[in-house]
C-alpha cells in the first residue's frame, strides 16, 4: 500500500515522482501512468468509452505488476461498472490491487460522494478522480481536500468539445476551459482531461483542447485519450500537460513503457 509520503504529485509540492506542480512550469519532469481499467472483475479498455467495444487483457492485480515492474510511478485505477452504474462495483478487484502495489494509486468510477471519496483514501488509495460528481457539486472537491489534501483529481471527460458525466453519456453544457474555472480555489490537485472523441482508437492525438485547458488553469492537467505513438505522448507533454495516461497502445504493444519514458527524457 502506498502512504501519503509516496504521492506522486501535489499542488504544494513534490514527492515520490518528479511530476510538475504547476502545469506551466518546464522545470518538472512529464510522468507516462499506465491505465488499469476493470469491467466485471478484468481488465478492459473501450473505444470512445462505449460498452459493447471492449478488448479484455486479464486479471488486474496481473497488469499493475507487470506496469510496476516495466517502471511506473503511479497507477491509474478505473471502475468502470462503477462509472457508469453511478455506484463502485469491482472493489474486490480494486482492493486486490491496492494490496499487491507499492506506489501511488489514483482512482475513479462511481464514486459520487465525499464519504465514498474518503472511505477510498482511507483504504489507501492516494487519490480519487472525481467526475460527475465534481462537476455536478464542484463544491465537494474543497469538502474532501479540507481533511485530504491534495487527494482529489477532477475528472473532465470531453466529446464535441462538451464535459460529458455518467460514463460519457450524457452532456453537461458546459466546455472542459469553462468546467475547468471551477476549481481553481477548491484544491484539486490535478484535472484528468480525457479527449472521448479519440479515447481508445489508437489513432493519435488532439492537443489543442490539451494547450487550451493548460493556458486556462494552474491545476496541472494530465491528458488522456488517443495516444498511440511515441510521437503522441511527446506531443502532449509540449502542449503543456503534467501527464499522459495511456491504456490501449500499452496493452497492445504499441511501444514499452520504458520506451515512453526514455522518450521523454530523451526531450528534457
Amino acid at each position: 500500500m502506498a502512504v501519503s509520503e509516496t504521492v506522486a504529485f501535489t499542488r504544494a509540492g513534490l514527492a515520490h515522482s518528479s511530476m510538475r506542480t504547476d502545469a506551466n512550469d518546464a522545470s518538472g519532469a512529464f510522468e507516462v501512468i499506465p491505465a488499469v481499467d476493470i469491467q466485471d472483475g478484468e481488465v478492459v479498455q473501450l473505444v470512445q468509452g462505449e460498452r459493447g467495444t471492449e478488448k479484455t487483457y486479464g486479471d488486474p492485480v496481473e497488469a499493475a505488476q507487470r506496469w510496476i515492474d516495466t517502471g511506473a510511478e503511479t497507477l491509474h485505477l478505473v471502475d468502470l461498472d462503477g462509472a457508469f452504474e453511478g455506484e463502485r462495483a469491482n472493489a474486490d478487484a480494486i482492493d486486490a490491487v491496492i494490496d499487491a502495489v507499492d506506489v501511488p494509486t489514483q482512482l475513479g468510477g462511481g464514486i459520487r460522494t465525499a464519504d465514498d471519496a474518503v472511505d477510498l483514501l482511507e483504504r489507501g488509495v492516494d487519490r480519487v478522480i472525481l467526475g460527475t460528481a465534481a462537476v455536478e457539486n464542484p463544491e465537494i472537491v474543497a469538502e474532501i481536500s479540507e481533511t485530504h489534501p491534495d487527494s482529489v483529481v477532477v475528472s473532465l471527460d470531453a466529446k464535441d468539445g462538451e464535459v460529458v458525466v455518467e460514463g460519457w453519456t450524457e452532456g453537461a453544457g458546459v466546455s472542459p476551459v469553462e468546467a475547468a474555472e471551477r476549481y481553481d480555489d477548491l484544491g484539486a490537485a490535478a484535472i484528468l482531461f480525457t479527449n472521448v472523441d479519440v479515447e481508445g482508437q489508437l489513432e493519435g492525438v488532439a492537443t489543442e483542447p490539451v494547450r487550451e485547458l493548460v493556458d486556462a488553469t494552474d491545476i496541472p492537467v494530465i491528458a488522456s485519450g488517443g495516444v498511440a505513438t511515441l510521437e503522441d505522448v511527446r506531443a502532449l507533454e509540449d502542449a503543456g500537460a503534467a501527464a499522459v495516461v495511456v491504456g490501449s497502445a500499452l496493452y497492445e504493444g504499441e511501444f514499452t513503457l520504458a520506451e515512453a519514458q526514455a522518450a521523454i527524457e530523451e526531450d528534457d
